[in-house]
């Protein structure tokens, strides 16, 4: 196992937190416990099952294709869970879904290369 992927399974699950707190809070939802469970669990599991079916090809998670591929499945199987559990996807929700874990986990694989690239030239 890489020795980042922990640290990359844990910036993912950040922003699948950050994700779901902010729709909560801009919805006026609330953030208590039970509430933030309910809508963080389907991406939970996305992104679970996303990391998991990246180990089995053999991919370390750590390059930009790999956060696109982590974005397309964990933003599929979220929808998916979602909707089979009556929360519903609506399609304009599903494309500010894509675009944020899309960026979130982009950005982390980029911000880690930029910083491995800049210490090597230390």
């Amino acid at each position: 196992m890489s020795r980042s992927r922990p640290a990359l399974v844990v910036v993912d699950t950040m922003v699948v937190i950050v994700f779901v707190a902010i729709g909560r809070s801009t919805h006026d939802h609330g953030l208590g416990v039970k509430g933030m469970v309910s809508t963080t669990w389907p991406f939970a599991t996305g992104l679970s099952l996303s990391w998991l079916l990246l180990a089995l090809r053999g991919r370390r998670g750590e390059s930009l294709i790999d956060g696109v591929i982590l974005t397309l499945l964990t933003v599929a199987i979220a929808m998916t869970l979602r909707v089979l559990s009556g929360q519903g996807a609506a399609f304009a929700f599903v494309l500010v879904t894509l675009g944020f874990l899309g960026t979130g986990f982009s950005a982390s694989r980029v911000l880690r290369r930029c910083n491995f690239r800049a210490r090597s030239r230390n």
